[in-house]
């Protein structure tokens, strides 16, 4: 499997590699030919790269889609180079200005980004020690938070999550949502290779769990079913020193009737701790006094851009809850960046300055 994921990475690299010595060769080729030839032959090696992530059980998203998208980018900075150097010759020599060679290294550069986002960003789980104090609480707590799993195959992620939770050893986990990725909702496989990775969980006060946007409630029952996870569908509960508080994730104005609902009832010998998918019930948590709200759905943004943040978040707060710690009122809410990536059938399984997360929260008393 590995030697053919190397030969659908080799073949493109080679193409790029002809291209540079055909550059370099006596007879001089134009700036424009470089430009297009520099384009086409960082397609080819976008291709072998996307096409060879699952040979070597990376990840397992279709190639077109992803590389169409990539193509609109390079594309679209080989027009405006060409565009740019049109305009910049204009009055002067033809030598006067030559974009083939930055050109080229634009679109290396953007080769050496693509490499980065599909073969190791997705796979740098970083482990976030968060610390919270919650008024009402008797007795420290350490809480792990696995959020967005979005599995297509057991890969050396979810390898190295399962190792970071054993060294951590929580004494409660939360799992909040999208444990499947769209693409494998009814995989036979995925889930066999899901429930696995689950039955493995353990912690003294317990695993709890609750459905995200993409987990039908049938698909809740094949995960979770003969497994020492509890699942929480719109209902509370004691756990230790803190009443757990689950809503299922099915519509946001439904949901929040929900929380309000199960808020009136909550045990007020304890502080609550709210497990939603999205952030998106922020306000209703905040209104009734939920002391704590872990959630994720966002992935950070799993693109983010130095000082902008996230590109795209899906929450209904667009980027005011993007990822990390925030305080609302009197509660604290945490959005997790999950660990997996979207399946959309075009969505590139990448990941930019966005590595994954599990979150290790230190609850201590007030």
């Amino acid at each position: 499997m590995v030697e053919r994921g190397v030969l659908w990475i080799a073949l493109p690299a080679f193409l790029v590699l002809a291209l540079i010595a055909l550059a370099l060769h006596r007879r001089p080729v134009g700036p424009n030919v470089l430009a297009i030839g520099a384009t086409f032959g960082a397609l080819a090696l976008d291709a072998g790269l996307i096409a060879a992530l699952p040979e070597f059980g990376l990840s397992f998203g279709p190639v077109l889609p992803a590389w169409l998208l990539l193509a609109l980018m390079r594309l679209g900075v080989l027009l405006v180079v060409l565009v740019a150097g049109r305009l910049a010759q204009r009055g002067k020599p033809p030598r006067g200005w030559v974009p083939g060679w930055p050109h080229a290294a634009v679109q290396g550069a953007l080769s050496l980004g693509v490499l980065y986002a599909f073969y190791f960003a997705p796979f740098d789980l970083r482990v976030t020690h968060i610390q919270v104090a919650l008024p009402g609480l008797t007795r420290p707590l350490r809480v792990a938070q696995v959020s967005d799993l979005h599995l297509e195959r057991a890969t050396r992620r979810e390898a190295a999550l399962m190792a970071a939770l054993e060294r951590e050893a929580p004494d409660l986990i939360v799992l909040t949502g999208d444990y499947l990725n769209l693409a494998f909702l009814d995989d036979p496989q995925t889930v066999e290779e899901a429930r696995e990775i689950f039955g493995r969980l353990q912690a003294p006060y317990g695993v709890y769990a609750v459905s995200g946007n993409v987990d039908r409630p049938e698909q809740m029952r094949a995960l979770f079913d003969g497994l020492s996870i509890a699942v929480l569908e719109d209902e509370g509960r004691r756990v230790g020193p803190l009443y757990l508080v689950g809503v299922s994730d099915r519509g946001r104005e439904r949901d929040r009737e929900v929380l309000r609902n199960l808020l009136q009832v909550a045990r007020e010998d304890a502080p609550v701790v709210l497990l939603y998918h999205s952030p998106d019930l922020i306000e209703t948590a905040s209104e009734h006094g939920v002391a704590l709200y872990l959630a994720g759905h966002t992935h950070g943004g799993q693109v983010r851009l130095p000082i902008y943040g996230a590109l795209v978040t899906l929450s209904a707060y667009g980027k005011r809850y993007e990822a990390g710690l925030y305080r609302v009122g009197p509660t604290t809410l945490y959005v997790s960046r999950g660990i997996g990536m979207e399946g959309f059938w075009f969505t590139p399984r990448i990941r930019l300055f966005c590595p994954p997360e599990l979150v290790i929260l230190e609850l201590v008393p007030a």
